[in-house]
């Protein structure tokens, strides 16, 4: 790390567990003041509690990010507590693959999907735009995927709303250089966080994994779930063969990005186990 952590004011969205969690508890490791958001406002509380049971400094906020003042309301209490916002995390996210003819049972997450992936982001770039100016400087993380890279089969909603922040992202970029710096985030395939479990159909992953789709799911019992008996070097980060990406790497990418001079700005990271399956 290179230093440049300590002291700003950072707030995360989905705070809550998953990518948010750790992200944020490393970022409080390293002296960051954290604003954590979720939807579930006892896991954002459990997380800052965690963090100032470790020593840090933290606040929680419960949040739907699809709602403008649920997050003003954030962002106020950030500035309250420690008078900026250095950084956003736009980090909440679902995502519910289905094939568009299992649109009976997936309409309702797929527009829920639009609500927090698309407008959540744009939620807490409008909330804190204007903080930022003010201040001089600010930094905006967004949580894109692979899956926006290119249309995928099973993937036409969550995709679409990944696509979009890639968009979204580059177009907040060109309007506030040297004002605001944007990064985007790409993780591939995370197999042991909460953002699986909002997955409709399991088959729709298929169209992201292309020709590796069958070695896929013959490997995966073997990486998750009872019994899980994968060979050592697929869970070794170590490893060249290293299949199944941790959180904590992805996490450990958004630090980074963070842990960068005020005058440098990392646009686009993609985070990927060296012997994953996806094609994008």
């Amino acid at each position: 790390m290179t230093g440049h952590v300590a002291g700003k004011s950072v707030l995360v969205t989905g705070a809550g567990g998953g990518f948010g969690r750790l992200t944020s508890e490393k970022l409080a490791a390293l002296g960051a003041r954290l604003t954590c958001v979720d939807v579930d406002g006892e896991a954002a509380a459990a997380t800052a509690s965690a963090i100032r049971e470790a020593g840090g400094q933290a606040i929680a906020v419960a949040a739907d990010v699809a709602k403008l003042d649920d997050m003003r309301a954030a962002a106020a209490a950030a500035v309250a507590a420690y008078g900026a916002i250095d950084v956003l995390v736009n980090n909440a996210g679902i995502m519910p693959l289905a094939f568009l003819a299992d649109h009976a049972s997936a309409h309702e997450a797929w527009s829920r999907c639009i609500d927090v992936n698309l407008k959540g982001v744009m939620n807490g770039v409008v909330a804190v735009h204007d903080q930022m100016i003010a201040q001089g400087r600010g930094h905006v993380v967004n949580l894109s995927s692979i899956y926006g890279n290119f249309p995928s089969a099973g993937a036409a909603v969550y995709g679409a709303t990944k696509a979009a922040v890639d968009y979204f992202s580059g177009a907040l970029r060109h309007e506030s250089r040297g004002r605001i710096k944007v990064t985007v985030v790409k993780p591939t395939g995370v197999l042991s966080t909460g953002l699986a479990s909002t997955v409709v159909n399991a088959k729709a992953s298929a169209g992201i994994l292309g020709q590796h789709a069958g070695e896929f799911y013959e490997d995966l019992p073997r990486v998750m779930g009872p019994g899980a008996a994968a060979p050592g070097d697929w869970n070794d980060a170590e490893n060249i063969g290293y299949l199944a990406l941790a959180p904590e790497h992805v996490a450990d990418a958004i630090v980074h990005v963070i842990d960068q001079p005020w005058g440098v700005a990392i646009s686009d990271v993609t985070v990927r186990a060296s012997a994953d399956h996806y094609v994008r």
